[in-house]
């Protein structure tokens, strides 16, 4: 490594926002650029992005932070990608436009899709091949849709000229120039598409989809070259891509079975590392790629929750009872107790271990006496109780049970949540100075690819935590609610009626 990169440039593709950040040879924040994403709902259930907006918003972060920071394109050793996973587009890769908007990872537009393959017995057969639910979460289901809107809408294409991809193959397509069509194994293993044995794209899911095998990108190791940008003014090597659950695995040190931590970003991911060999739920988590290294792969055991920040953006931009998330803390605490009110948020369905792609958000149990922060608690405890749901279900998966858990995520620095989990899961909740950790990931896996980084141990070390909550005196009163909490899920699942 010369003497003269001083730093890795991480980005931090996400699905409220995008972000590019600074790292130096510590490890530490150097430097960041933010920009919120527009989020667009066309029916009740379905959300879109415009990848053309997350293409120019991460170029824009990129060159923000490059030049509020003062460093030029040469002192930067690599590039490292984190993404929004199982969100997905088509584009002609000819005019380089996209032919519909991206479907999002929270959109249920395809859960009548999925029922219709239930019918037909196809779940056993692709949870066997890629370890995951079928549910119109992955990517598989919106990638037909997709082909189906254009063979419709736009039947003068040739697809012979459109190409598939989630965010990361996206991103990576224009930074390379339009040379590069690729993914890495932790995003491909999130598509319903990835052999999860073989790590390839499976050529009987591909024929059950009906996607050409030509309009998929390569698979490529998440720690490895995936070619260079020179957008910047030299140069750069893009030198590690993950899924950002796995990024935020990666950064906590999380390299070794048994080791876990838990994200609260727009929704929430528990993610336990299972080593080197493929590791089955029993409890109805999610079998996956932690990441993966030329010679050998990490697995991993994930319970993904599909809503727990969202509802918190919800009451502000939805319901319109906060200006801002960090309110949320102050009104739960003048609430003192939820009032005797639950909420269920199911605004995208339920996902683990429920996977109801028809369950609905709900507030039960409301009497006249419930104000808005009331409401606020309730949604604060909700995405708490969740955790315990799949930490539960963990805890059955495996054989030692979880004894503390590592947090990370924008919501996580909420001190009224974090102490609630806590006293919830009887156990410490442990959280660290630097919550983007998806960000981090990225970092510390293409600085160490690229020789930036000498030791990953080292790296790990260097991290520094902020808090440790420990459970309160609390603790058996939380836990008594759950209960509760567990019979309004049951009552707001199967709330539309099969297609």
């Amino acid at each position: 490594m010369t003497t003269d990169k001083r730093y890795v440039l991480a980005l931090d593709l996400g699905t409220t926002g995008n972000r590019a950040i600074l790292f130096d040879r510590d490890g530490e924040v150097v430097g960041q650029s933010y920009k919120e994403l527009k989020q667009y709902y066309p029916e009740p259930g379905w959300l879109e992005h415009d990848a053309v907006e997350i293409w120019q918003d991460t170029l824009g972060c990129a060159e923000d932070v490059l030049d509020e920071a003062n460093v030029s394109a040469k002192e930067v050793a690599a590039i490292g990608l984190t993404v929004q996973r199982e969100t997905c587009l088509l584009w002609d890769k000819n005019t380089g436009r996209p032919l519909h908007k991206a479907i999002v990872w929270q959109d249920r537009r395809t859960a009548p899709l999925c029922n219709s393959l239930r019918r037909q017995g196809k779940a056993e057969l692709i949870q066997e091949r890629t370890g995951l639910v079928l549910d119109s979460y992955f990517s598989a289901t919106k990638l037909v849709w997709l082909l189906d809107w254009v063979r419709e809408r736009r039947p003068q294409i040739d697809f012979d000229n459109v190409i598939a991809g989630t965010i990361d193959s996206w991103v990576l397509w224009n930074l390379t120039n339009r040379k590069v069509h690729a993914t890495d194994s932790s995003n491909a293993s999130r598509t319903m598409l990835m052999n999860l044995e073989r790590g390839d794209w499976d050529e009987d899911l591909l024929d059950l989809f009906g996607i050409s095998p030509h309009m998929m990108p390569e698979i490529k190791p998440s720690l490895g070259e995936f070619g260079t940008t020179d957008l910047f003014g030299d140069e750069i090597p893009i030198m590690a891509i993950f899924g950002d659950q796995q990024a935020a695995l990666f950064a906590h040190g999380c390299d070794r079975p048994g080791l876990l931590k838990c994200t609260y970003g727009t929704g929430c991911f528990l993610i336990a590392q299972a080593g080197h060999q493929v590791a089955r739920s029993h409890n109805q988590l999610l079998s996956t790629v932690a990441w993966s290294r030329p010679d050998s792969a990490n697995y991993a055991i994930e319970g993904a929750m599909f809503t727990a920040g969202a509802c918190i953006q919800w009451l502000r931009d939805g319901l319109q009872l906060i200006a801002s998330a960090a309110e949320t803390e102050n009104l739960a605490q003048q609430a003192q107790t939820n009032n005797g009110v639950y909420f269920v948020p199911a605004l995208s369905g339920l996902g683990a271990p429920h996977w109801d792609m028809n369950a609905r958000g709900s507030f039960q149990g409301i009497t006249g006496g419930v104000r808005g922060e009331h409401m606020v608690r309730a949604v604060l405890e909700a995405i708490a109780y969740q955790v315990k749901e799949v930490v539960e279900a963990m805890n059955r998966d495996c054989e030692d049970p979880v004894s503390r858990l590592k947090v990370d995520g924008g919501a996580s620095q909420n001190d009224f949540l974090m102490q609630f989990q806590a006293d919830l899961l009887g156990i410490p909740v442990e959280r660290p100075k630097i919550l983007d950790a998806t960000a981090q990931g990225a970092a510390f896996g293409a600085g160490l690819v690229s020789g930036f980084y000498d030791s990953y141990e080292r790296l790990i070390e260097r991290r520094q935590i902020d808090r440790v909550f420990e459970p309160s005196e609390n603790a058996p009163q939380v836990q008594e609610q759950y209960k509760t909490w567990l019979k309004a899920v049951e009552r707001a699942k199967h709330w539309i009626e099969d297609a």
